[in-house]
Order: structure tokens, then sequence, then C-alpha cells
């Protein structure tokens, strides 16, 4: 009989589910490793992974403060896509949705991946032309895009608001059918399974206090449970990534903000498509338990609080009712917020740092989980060949000395 697992696999010894086995290995660190990963999201245990798996680095460590999945993995609104303008943005996102793809079935478990599609609306004839041209970008990138016509929305979406009398009427739009929301902590989960099965230690409650350093050289880390060693360090802590860099000297062109969304009580099927309206500032999906999922814009002042503002709030709910009149009946379940890290260009910064030994996956901003798969394959690639991977050259740290941006905010569809 196959092995279940569900959230109680956390607890290892919960009552009543004794003879339910963790789903991976709870490890004590070890003074030495080949390889430490600070940060126990998707992506630090993505890159785990793909180290065993792809290269047969096993001596791993993953790092976590608190515990697996408890940032921004799990405080996102789960939307995978890769409708992005420009081919090396294209190139990235399309390898980590095929990746998505095909996850369920690489790590033996169900991450609910569930491609029904995500739908921007056009509200005026110049959103109607600059869709046009992102939709052909992508097909030049060999990524599938469709146009949608006013008719072709309204059998998409029957509850959305298509009066010509509405305050951003809705003129079309645009498809990518192979998007759409994953389980977020399963994902997780399911990484964590995979790398400790291949032999990575999960150490969680291990805050990271300091590097230790021979010469200019980070050598490992120092913990409350004792310093860990390692030949190379990786980071991949999100909007935490300033406070680890100035920890080890340097820099980086981030800044951290609030990104709250939240959800409905669970209601019968009504939203059959992840759907985003960039002139509205807000987007919408239904979850597999019912809830309606509503997420916006940025808080816009910097802060390392998993809570949303008031503001942005009343914002996304105000458009909500414009868009869905028919959802002022819900009533709210709950309210969070994530910490994201954004650049200035809104694209992902992958690869060495000015500290040798020390190598950094963050800038994702807002699109941090759909990309989970592709920033743990491309990290894993340079710790373990020393060299960048091909779809991780363009985001190199150096680009913002040089000024080769790769400027994705419109991409993001939500105003950064």
């Amino acid at each position: 009989m196959r092995t279940r697992y569900s959230a109680w696999n956390l607890l290892a010894a919960s009552p009543g589910h004794q003879d339910w086995a963790p789903a991976w290995r709870e490890a004590e660190p070890k003074k030495r490793y080949d390889v430490i990963i600070i940060g126990g999201g998707g992506h630090g245990l993505a890159t785990a992974y793909y180290l065993a798996k792809n290269h047969g680095i096993r001596d791993v460590a993953i790092v976590e403060a608190g515990w697996l999945g408890g940032g921004n993995t799990g405080r996102n609104t789960t939307i995978i896509r890769s409708n992005y303008l420009y081919p090396e943005s294209a190139r990235l996102y399309e390898h980590s949705l095929r990746l998505y793809e095909g996850l369920s079935k690489e790590l033996n478990y169900n991450i609910m991946f569930s491609q029904r599609g995500i739908v921007t609306t056009a509200h005026s004839r110049h959103d109607l032309d600059a869709q046009s041209r992102w939709a052909n970008a992508m097909r030049c990138n060999g990524i599938d895009a469709e146009l949608l016509d006013v008719e072709q929305m309204r059998a998409l979406i029957p509850r959305l608001n298509l009066s010509k009398e509405s305050r951003f009427p809705i003129l079309g739009g645009f498809i990518q059918r192979r998007a759409g929301p994953a389980r977020h902590d399963a994902v997780a989960w399911g990484y964590a399974r995979g790398a400790s099965a291949l032999g990575v230690d999960i150490i969680q409650g291990c805050p990271v206090t300091g590097f230790i350093k021979e010469g200019a050289r980070v050598a490992g880390v120092q913990t409350p449970r004792g310093d860990i060693r390692a030949e190379k360090v990786a980071m991949a802590v999100a909007g935490h990534s300033t406070v680890l860099a100035s920890m080890a000297g340097f820099r980086l062109p981030v800044t951290s903000y609030g990104l709250q969304a939240m959800v409905s009580e669970p209601i019968k099927p009504v939203l059959d498509t992840v759907m985003l309206s960039p002139a509205v500032g807000a987007y919408w999906s239904q979850s597999d338990k019912g809830e309606i999922v509503f997420g916006g814009a940025l808080d816009h002042f910097p802060s390392y609080a998993q809570r949303g503002s008031y503001a942005i709030t009343q914002q996304v709910l105000a458009a909500t009712l414009e868009m869905f009149p028919s959802f002022s009946r819900l009533r709210m379940l709950r309210q969070w917020a994530g910490i994201v890290d954004v650049v200035q260009d809104s694209s992902p910064i992958i690869g060495p740092t000015p500290v040798p030994g020390l190598y950094i996956n963050c800038g994702w901003g807002t699109g941090g989980f759909k990309a989970i798969p592709v920033g743990g394959w491309t990290l894993a690639h340079v710790l373990a060949t020393g060299r960048n991977h091909e779809l991780a050259e363009p985001f190199q740290l150096e680009r913002f000395a040089t000024g080769r941006l790769i400027d994705e905010a419109a991409a993001a569809g939500i105003a950064h």
C-alpha cells in the first residue's frame, strides 16, 4: 500500500498518527559539509534536491531559521506562469514551468498543479495593443499565448463584470493556458522528501547568526547550534537577503516589501481560471478548497513584517467588487503577507556574490513561487560546477554595475 503524506508528517510523533512515517529526516548538524544552503523554503529545498540528483553532491545541509516553507513559500498565491516579455526571462520561467509540469511524477508527490490558465484583462485600446505585442513576444519565444475577445472572456469567466457601463470596461485580454496554481506546501514537502531521501540534512530551527571567514572567503556559518563549515555556502532567503548580505560584508540592490493576500470563505466552483487585471491592480483565483484567493500590489514602504496594510486590503476588495460584483456577498476568511525582495529591474539574481565562497538566489520579487524549480536548478549548477548555468547568465549581480538590466516590471502584471 502506498504511504500517505499530509501536514501531519511535520509531527513525527503526532498522537494518533504514530504509524505515519515522517516525510524527511530531521538531522542534527555536522561540523562540516560540502555545501550549506541557508533557507528552507522552496528555492533552498530545490537547490539541495538538484545538487544531489543532477550533480551527485549529497553532503549538503539546509539550515532553516524556522520551519520548512514557513516564509514566502507558504505565504504566496501559488500562481505558476511563464508569460514574460524578454527572451532571457522567457527562457528562465518557461524552464521552470516545464519542470513544474513533471514535478509530481519526478518527486512522486502530488503538488496539485492545476493548469487552468491565467487571463490578463485589457481595459483600453492601449492595453489591447500592449497585450498583442506581449502575446506575440511570447510566441516568438516559443511560449503559448492566445488573444481573447469579449465573448471569449465571457465564456471563460461568466461572473466577470463585462458591462460597458462599468468603471473599467473590459475590451478583451489574453491567456496562457498552461499556467495555473499549485499547492505551495506540497511543493516544499515534495522537494524536502526528495532531498532527504538522497542524503541531504535538513536542520530546522537553526538561524544563521553570522558567517565564518578565512581571510575574505566564507568558510561556513555560525548558528546557536554551533559553527558549521563548508566549502561553499548559498543563500536563498528571499526578503531577508539584505540582512544576510550585510552579515557577510556586502550590499545588495534589494528592497524588502510586504506583499499581502487574502482568501474568502469556501464556496462552490465559480472561477475556473486565474484572472489578473493590471488596471485595478488585483488578481483572483479559486483554490481547490473553494476559497477565492485575492492578491494585489506591494505595500510601498520597506518592511520585514509579515502583515499587510489596511490601504492595500481596501484597494484589493474595491477592485474585487468592481470586477466581480457577485463576490460582494462573500465573507473574508483570513489575510496574510510575505516579505518580497524587489530589485530595480524586477528580475532575479542567481550566482556568486562579491564574497568568495558565498552564492545567492534572490530578487524574485512577487515571482518567487513560480520560479522554485529553475531557481534551484540554476543555483545547484553554479554550486556544483563553478560556472553559471546558461539560463542564469543574464541574471548576475554585476548587471547593476554594467547597466545590462532586464526590466520585467510590466510582465510582473501588478506594479512594483
